[in-house]
């Protein structure tokens, strides 16, 4: 048992913030975010929260996929952001559409898209569920000190979503991997209030080691694709598309040449978006499918990396 898409969808806030807008309230430039990270542009929240974008790239999926939302089975959101730890930011999207199933989270960070597709597909292979629905959103614009410029120009929000129907092909495999620990990337959770706690708070945002998450956003790359395709048998000539975790450019340009895909295969959008977390990849997949520059029979390469530290790759055929 496998599972091929059946529809995409995305959203993301209507307020565009430029490189030029945040020159006003930070030290930085449109020239040096440009040649730092590639991104020129990202969207802002101004009133959405991560339940109400990630409702709405899951309608759009539905209705892109022709699936009505009490056929699912299954919901797996891809958040680090949710807007309640209890809900789930899946049970709240759930009641949100009207759907019927069990619905959970999983916490992966820019990585969470492949952890939900592996997760989902267990679901699949075992007969637990045959149409279900991955969605991924997140305000990282409530995580990060936006005094500090070497992280509040990466990040964007938004979400997207596809949804999964069990079928024979579809899935050719995946290689998942966290290397634990939080001295690369840490966002802190809310210490709380409790009068018998006596650590000292944390710095409550964003903290991220550019160097160390460059170096290994880049070996994780061509490590996993070398992996994958050791494991599937596959190789660099198979893929028809590479949809890449959209972090930063410089990490696609150095991470390219090292797995053999020619570049022109490599979809980027970061220079509208910015880094949306696990929303990156499905973001750009339903561009793509939008546009119609995908094919069916297509294999598309997704890989990623990010806070855990997590990383992986995944082979799927459109």
């Amino acid at each position: 048992m496998n599972f091929k898409i059946l529809g995409t969808g995305s959203y993301v806030p209507e307020n565009i913030v430029t490189n030029d807008d945040l020159a006003k309230i930070v030290e930085t430039n449109d020239e040096w975010i440009t040649k730092r990270v590639g991104i020129k542009e990202r969207h802002i929240s101004v009133t959405d929260t991560t339940l109400d974008m990630g409702a709405n790239a899951a309608l759009d999926a539905l209705e892109n996929s022709g699936v009505k939302a009490e056929e699912l089975d299954l919901i797996v959101t891809a958040t680090i952001s949710s807007d309640t730890a209890c809900p789930s930011a899946a049970c709240l999207i759930q009641s949100r559409i009207g759907a019927n199933c069990m619905a959970f989270d999983v916490s992966a960070a820019c990585a969470g898209f492949l952890f939900a597709l592996e997760t989902v597909s267990g679901f699949l292979e075992r007969g637990r569920a045959k149409k279900a629905l991955v969605v991924c959103t997140d305000r990282m614009s409530k995580l990060l000190d936006w005094s500090d410029r070497s992280t509040c120009v990466i990040f964007g929000d938004g979400a997207a979503a596809v949804v999964l129907e069990a079928c024979e092909e579809g899935y050719y495999d995946s290689v998942i991997h966290t290397k634990g620990g939080n001295d690369v990337i840490n966002i802190p959770a809310r210490d709380g209030c409790s009068p018998f706690y006596k650590n000292e708070p944390q710095h409550p945002y964003l903290f991220m080691n550019g160097q160390a998450t460059f170096k290994f956003a880049v070996n994780s790359i061509s490590h996993d694709v070398a992996e994958l395709f050791e494991k599937t048998g596959l190789t660099k000539d198979d893929i028809d598309v590479v949809i890449p975790h959209q972090a930063n450019k410089r990490i696609i340009d150095f991470a390219q040449p090292k797995t053999g895909i020619d570049r022109e295969k490599w979809y980027v959008n970061i220079e509208r978006y910015g880094n949306v977390s696990g929303a990156s990849i499905p973001i750009a997949l339903d561009e793509m499918n939008k546009k119609g520059l995908l094919k069916r029979g297509d294999k598309i390469l997704f890989t990623a990396f990010g806070g855990g530290l997590s990383s992986g790759a995944v082979i799927i055929e459109w």
